[in-house]
C-alpha cells in the first residue's frame, strides 16, 4: 500500500492514456503540482535518489505526455536522473517509493522495466542519436506518422555525441525528430564552455524575444494569408536571429528548425507549442528555459550541486537530514584525491588537473579553488578530457585527468590512440571504480581493470587505502611513467588518520600482509580490507592464510607471484571489478605462463550487468564480501561443509 498522498489530479492518472483523456489544457498545472509534490514527499523520506533534476521538468514531463500518444510516439531522456515526473505518470507511481533501492525500480529510464522506457540510458548525450534512429527505422517500416522526441539538457548537449546526432540529423528531412533543449545552465556542477554562453545569449537578448513575439503575434493576426504567412514567419524568424543575436543560429546552421527559447516552467503554454510542432515536419528543436529543483523553495535558493541529490531532508524546513557518526570518520576517496593534488602540485609546478564536468563529484573544486588556473573543467566531453590531458604532456606537464570509471569507456580510443600510443605520461585516476551503489548498471566501473590492461605502456594500479592512494599518486609525479591509471571506489575508505607522508612506490611491487601456510589470497584495491577481516575472523579455526596485496594489476609483482606458487597449491583471488579479463584473469595467464599448477578460485563481479542496491548488498550479491571470502576459504580448506558463495562467478 502507497502511504504517499497522489492529489486530486495524479491519483486519476496510472498511464499517460488518463492524462490525456480525462484532463483540459486547463487542468495541467494542477496535474504538475501533484507531480512535484509526489517527488518531493517521497524523495524527501527515502533519500538514496536525484532531486533536482527531475523537479526542473515537471511541466516539461507533464506537457510531452499530454500532447504526444507515448508510448507509440516514441520519447527518449537524455540521462535520464529528470524522468522521475515521466516514471510517475506511467504506470509506476506505486512503485516510486522502491526508486533506486534494491529490487525497486531504476533511477534511470530502462527498456525491461517500461515500454515508455524507449531507450535505457544514464550516460549523456545519446538521446538525439537514439532518437534519430528510431525516427529513421519507423520510417523505413512505413510507420512515418510516429513522432520522436529527444530531451536532453544543456550540459549534455556539449558532448561530441550530440553533435555528431545533431549533424546527421539535419541531412534526415524526413525525420519525425524533436530535440527539445532543457536549459538550466545546470548538469551537476555549472555548466561550462563556449555553448553555454551561447544559450546564455539567446535567452538574455531582451531585444530578440520582445520583438519576436511582437512579430509571432502579429502574423497571427494576418493568417488570412494561409501559407505565405508561414514563409514569411520563416523568413522574418530567421531574420531576427541573425541580426539581433549578431550571430547566426547555431542549431539552423546545422538544418533544424528552432523555435524559443520558451518558459519550460508554463505547462499550458508548453503544451499549446509542442501541439503546433507535431505538425511541422523535419527535425526541429525547442529551446525550454527551466530552473533545476523549481516549485520546491528550498532547493531553488539553496545550492544546486548540493540539491541534485540531497538525501533525505525535512521537506517542510528544507533541512538535509545528515546522520552524526558517533566516532571519528575516514574520509571518502575522492576527497583523499582532492586534497592530495593540492598537496603534490604546490610541490610540482607541472602537475594540472582535468575533469569532465564532475569538478564536486571527483572533488577537484579544491585545486580548482587553491590553483584555478591548473584545473579545468572541460564539460561533458570525456573524449576531449582525454585528448586535451594529453596535449598538456606533450608540453611537460603532468595532467590527473580525474574521470568516473564508467565515463572513462567512452573516451577508450582516446586513451589507446592519444596517449598509449604516444606514451604520454598522462594519470587516469578513475573515481568510482567497481560497484558504485544505487546508480545501479549504468555507473558500476566494472570493467576498467579488464580495459586498461590490454592496453600497452599503461600502468594500472588500485589503492587498498587512503595512504596507498595518496602514494601512488606522489609515484605517478615523480618522473615520466607514461600513461598511469590509479584506480579506487566511490565512498569512504578505512583509516581515520589518512594524511600520511608520502613514500615512493616501486611500480609493479605488492604487499605482503600476512603470513600462511594452508592458502593465499591476492587482492587489489580496497576489496583487500574485506579479506584482512576474513583472515581476522578465521583465526579461531586455525586457518593459515596469506594475504598478498598487489597494488598493480599491470605490470604484476612476478617475484611476488612466484613466491605465491611456488608454496601455495590454494588460492583466491579478490576484486572489485569483472571477472572476465580482470586481476583474477591476469593471475591466472601468469600462473599457465610460468606451468604452475594451483586451485585458483577468482572472486569478483560475475558476467553479467549488476542491478542497483547499496555497495555492501552488491558486494554480498556478487559473492566478494567478507561472508564470502570467509565461506570460500573454508570450503577450500575443508573447515565448512556450506556451498560456496562463489558459485555465481564461476
Amino acid at each position: 500500500m502507497n502511504k504517499y498522498s497522489t492529489g486530486p489530479y495524479l491519483s486519476q492518472i496510472n498511464f499517460p492514456a488518463d492524462l490525456r483523456s480525462k484532463f483540459t489544457h486547463d487542468d495541467l498545472p494542477g496535474v504538475a503540482d501533484d507531480v512535484r509534490q509526489y517527488i518531493i514527499d517521497v524523495i524527501s523520506e527515502i533519500g538514496n535518489s536525484h532531486f533536482g533534476a527531475s523537479l526542473g521538468v515537471v511541466e516539461m514531463t507533464v506537457a510531452l505526455h499530454y500532447v504526444f500518444n507515448t508510448p507509440h510516439d516514441q520519447l527518449v531522456w537524455d540521462v535520464g536522473h529528470q524522468a522521475y515526473g515521466h516514471k510517475i505518470l506511467t504506470g509506476r507511481k506505486d512503485l516510486f517509493p522502491s526508486n533506486r533501492l534494491k529490487d525497486g525500480i531504476s533511477g534511470f529510464p530502462k527498456r525491461s522495466e517500461s515500454e515508455y522506457d524507449t531507450f535505457g540510458v544514464g550516460h549523456s548525450s545519446t538521446s538525439i542519436s537514439a532518437a534519430l534512429g528510431m525516427a529513421m527505422a519507423n520510417n523505413y517500416k512505413g510507420e512515418s506518422n510516429r513522432q520522436h522526441i529527444a530531451v536532453i539538457g544543456d550540459g549534455a548537449m556539449t558532448a561530441g555525441l550530440a553533435f555528431e546526432g545533431l549533424n546527421h540529423a539535419g541531412i534526415e528531412k524526413d525525420a519525425n525528430l524533436l530535440v527539445v533543449l532543457n536549459d538550466n545552465c545546470m548538469s551537476i556542477d555549472p555548466n561550462v564552455g563556449a555553448l553555454k554562453d551561447y544559450l546564455t545569449d539567446i535567452t538574455t537578448s531582451h531585444t530578440y524575444n520582445k520583438v519576436k513575439d511582437e512579430v509571432w503575434n502579429l502574423l497571427g493576426k494576418v493568417s488570412k494569408f494561409g501559407p505565405d504567412a508561414q514563409s514569411v514567419a520563416s523568413k522574418i524568424s530567421q531574420a531576427l536571429k541573425g541580426t539581433l543575436l549578431k550571430q547566426s543560429n547555431l542549431f539552423e546552421s546545422l538544418n533544424f528548425r528552432y523555435f524559443g527559447p520558451i518558459d519550460g516552467h508554463d505547462v499550458i503554454g508548453m503544451a499549446k507549442v509542442l501541439e503546433d510542432l507535431k505538425d511541422i515536419p523535419g527535425p526541429k528543436i525547442l529551446h525550454c528555459i527551466t530552473r533545476k529543483g523549481a516549485g520546491y523553495r528550498f532547493s531553488e535558493e539553496g545550492n544546486p550541486t548540493q540539491w541534485h541529490a540531497p538525501g533525505v531532508f525535512n521537506k517542510e524546513t528544507g533541512e538535509i537530514v545528515k546522520v552524526l557518526p558517533k566516532s571519528p570518520q575516514a574520509p571518502k576517496y575522492q576527497d583523499v584525491f582532492g586534497h592530495t593534488i593540492v598537496e603534490l602540485a604546490e610541490e610540482n609546478e607541472k602537475i594540472m588537473g582535468i575533469t569532465p564536468a564532475m569538478p564536486t563529484g571527483c572533488s577537484l573544486t579544491y585545486m580548482m579553488k587553491a590553483m584555478p588556473d591548473r584545473a579545468f573543467d572541460v564539460g561533458i566531453a570525456e573524449q576531449h578530457a582525454v585528448t586535451f590531458s594529453a596535449g598538456l604532456a606533450t608540453q611537460g606537464l603532468i595532467p590527473f585527468c580525474n574521470i568516473y570509471s564508467s565515463f572513462m569507456q567512452r573516451a577508450y580510443d582516446q586513451v589507446l590512440h592519444d596517449v598509449a600510443l604516444q606514451n604520454l605520461n598522462v594519470v587516469f585516476c578513475l573515481d568510482r571504480g567497481g560497484l558504485v551503489g544505487a546508480d545501479g548498471a549504468t555507473h558500476h566501473g566494472a570493467f576498467d581493470l579488464s580495459y586498461m590492461r590490454s592496453i600497452p605502456n599503461m600502468t594500472v594500479s588500485a589503492p587498498m587505502d587512503e595512504s596507498e592512494l595518496r602514494n601512488l599518486m606522489y609515484t605517478a609525479q615523480l618522473e615520466d611513467m607514461g600513461p598511469f591509471t590509479i584506480r579506487y571506489p566511490r565512498g569512504k575508505g578505512v583509516m581515520t588518520e589518512w594524511k600520511t607522508k608520502f613514500q615512493k612506490i616501486k611500480v609493479g611491487t605488492g604487499r605482503k600482509l600476512s603470513s600462511g601456510n594452508d592458502l593465499a589470497i591476492l587482492s587489489i584495491g580496497h576489496p583487500g580490507n574485506f579479506a584482512k577481516e576474513a583472515i581476522e575472523e578465521l583465526k579461531s579455526t586455525g586457518a593459515s592464510v596469506a594475504h598478498y596485496d598487489m597494488r598493480f594489476v599491470k605490470p604484476l609483482d612476478e617475484t611476488m607471484l612466484h613466491e605465491v606458487f611456488a608454496k601455495f597449491d590454494k588460492v583466491i583471488t579478490v576484486e572489485d571489478g569483472c571477472l572476465m579479463g580482470g586481476f583474477g584473469s591476469a593471475i591466472l595467464e601468469f600462473m599457465i605462463d610460468q606451468k604452475y599448477s594451483a586451485e585458483v578460485v577468482r572472486l569478483g563481479i560475475p558476467d553479467r550487468f549488476i542491478n542497483h542496491g547499496t555497495q555492501a548488498e552488491l558486494w554480498e550479491e556478487c559473492g566478494f564480501d567478507k561472508k564470502a571470502i570467509v565461506t570460500e576459504i573454508k570450503k577450500m580448506l575443508g573447515l565448512d561443509s556450506t556451498s560456496s558463495s562463489s558459485a555465481v562467478n564461476n
